[in-house]
């Protein structure tokens, strides 16, 4: 197994919640990675951003590890979940914050329905 691959499997085994993102949570490099990203900030959940700009290795890694052509990647308890398309769609079906009450993850309720409210 190679060093980025050998990173990514411990960052995404020893983390809750991963964000592989372009950029940061704070500073978003890219409109898709800002939305994932945007989700679980306003939604109150603790994550680890992994800033695959930083670092080619990790940016061809994680699409390797995953067998998942684009950035961002969202992982939960391991576990990989999708981008962002799929995160929107989970977000606002509800799937996400059953995904988050499965895994013991913890986040913001009220926050997860006012992003459903907003989109109906």
């Amino acid at each position: 197994m190679s060093d980025a691959k050998t990173q990514i499997d411990e960052t995404v085994k020893s983390n809750d919640v991963v964000l592989y993102m372009k950029g940061t949570k704070d500073m978003p490099q890219c409109g898709f990675s800002s939305r994932v990203a945007g989700v679980l900030n306003y939604m109150g959940v603790e994550f680890t951003d992994v800033n695959v700009l930083a670092d080619e290795a990790i940016r061809q890694g994680i699409k390797d590890y995953s067998d998942w052509p684009t950035i961002p990647q969202l992982y939960i308890k391991g576990e990989f979940v999708g981008g962002c398309d799929i995160i929107t769609e989970m977000t606002l079906s509800g799937e996400l914050d059953q995904m988050f009450d499965q895994n013991g993850v913890t986040y913001d309720k009220d926050a997860a329905e006012k992003i459903r409210e907003a989109n109906a």
